[in-house]
């Protein structure tokens, strides 16, 4: 449901770029806006063949659907085609920019095509998967690779788990190069290819750590006629909490693929994600969010965000928290779990009664205090007129939101 990390998603386009300064092989492309543009990259690239990719953030491009926004009608089956000639490229441009595309990944809803990769042609001898993604519970990053690629991956974990090949490196100790060879050894990679993948390994292990990557997607890297290994994709996030780090971040932020709810949390210091459920969640720190969540799950509820307030939360960014969280229409309770360090729970308390009573609060509302000032805080609570109910534990707590929003008393 939720990986606990709030991600910053990229187009291929800039994914590689990245990858370009990080030294891992790509094809010339060039990201374009309109048709005109399209052309001109064709025009540019000087290759008879290229491909014409749309750029959404979500996966399954290729395999999706292109329908007009307006009447709903299908345009074009596929969002990634092979154009063999100029007129192919207008075609196919055409018939993608300002389309809704419809994958897998986008739901039903789709997202609107605003931007498009023109890229040169690659003599394929064969497709690859690579992934390198956080595995908490070793500590370390995982880098799985497989022969089977091109497809979903998905299909090949659950029908052919054997071909899933995985190796892992510590961000501080760096990727040993003998655990890069054996990985190359495991897809049958000899000569040049055997030393092209290594050093792609050895790169992007180094650019995980360097730009505090939370994934980087290759499907398909693929093994050119010539020998070549090309990262034919680029599906790259980002650790938003390290944003501060990495200020380019912002300059490839594309919000028109963000929710506006999650852009205008992001502008208030808070780290929102909307969930399906009906228990919406008000919390500080990340690890204590899930943790609410979870309880929640446990006792037969269903979370309707994650929301980090974060420790530095104010009278304002919790009153924004609060309307953000009642703009969900599906939200039928609050639970309120904080842990007070340097926030205090008794400036929590009267930021909660000033939010409910502006926004007119009417679905049940719990809260949980612990830490810096917990007691004031719920004396707060307890002697207000709000209908709120206080606990001191966040079991109770989420069993109680649980309990009322099931029409329990």
């Amino acid at each position: 449901m939720f990986r606990g990390v709030i991600d910053m998603n990229i187009h291929e386009y800039q994914g590689k770029i990245l990858f370009k300064q990080a030294g891992v092989k790509v094809q010339n492309g060039i990201h374009c806006k309109t048709v005109i543009d399209a052309l001109s990259a064709y025009d540019n690239l000087g290759s008879k063949v290229v491909a014409v990719k749309s750029q959404i953030h979500a996966g399954g491009r290729g395999k999706g659907n292109l329908y007009d926004p307006k009447t709903g009608d299908l345009v074009m089956e596929g969002g990634v085609k092979i154009a063999f000639s100029r007129e192919e490229v207008k075609k196919y441009a055409s018939n993608i920019i300002g389309r809704k595309l419809v994958t897998k990944q986008t739901g039903p809803e789709g997202k609107i095509v605003n931007n498009l990769y023109v890229e040169s042609g690659c003599a394929i001898a064969h497709e690859y998967y690579l992934a390198l993604l956080v595995d908490r519970e070793a500590k370390s990053i995982l880098i799985m690779a497989s022969t089977e690629g091109g497809v979903d991956i998905e299909e090949v974990a659950e029908n052919t788990p054997e071909a899933i090949h995985k190796i892992w490196t510590h961000p501080t100790d760096g990727l040993d190069v003998k655990d890069a060879e054996e990985m190359a050894d495991k897809l049958g990679l000899t000569g040049d290819s055997k030393n092209d993948l290594v050093s792609m390994l050895l790169s992007l292990s180094n650019m995980f750590v360097e730009k505090d990557c939370s994934m980087i997607e290759i499907n398909p890297l693929v093994r050119s006629e010539s020998g070549e290994m090309i990262a034919l994709d680029a599906k790259v996030s980002f650790d938003d909490n390290a944003s501060y780090r990495h200020p380019w971040m912002d300059e490839m932020r594309d919000h028109s693929e963000e929710e506006e709810v999650e852009i205008r949390a992001h502008e208030h210091g808070l780290s929102y994600v909307k969930l399906d459920g009906n228990i919406g969640c008000l919390v500080n720190g990340a690890g204590l969010a899930m943790a609410s969540m979870d309880v929640i799950k446990l006792y037969g509820g269903e979370p309707a965000n994650f929301l980090d307030i974060g420790g530095g939360a104010t009278r304002e960014s919790i009153t924004t928290a609060f309307g953000i969280i009642l703009e969900d229409e599906n939200v039928e309770g609050i639970l309120v779990n904080i842990f007070g360090g340097i926030i205090q729970c008794d400036m929590v308390a009267r930021s909660v009664i000033e939010a409910s009573n502006e926004l007119g609060l009417k679905v049940p509302l719990v809260v949980r205090f612990s830490g810096t000032n917990h007691v004031e805080g719920k004396l707060v609570l307890d002697n207000c007129d709000l209908d709120v109910h206080t606990s001191s534990t966040l079991s109770e707590g989420a069993a109680k939101i649980v309990q009322l929003t099931r029409g329990d008393k």
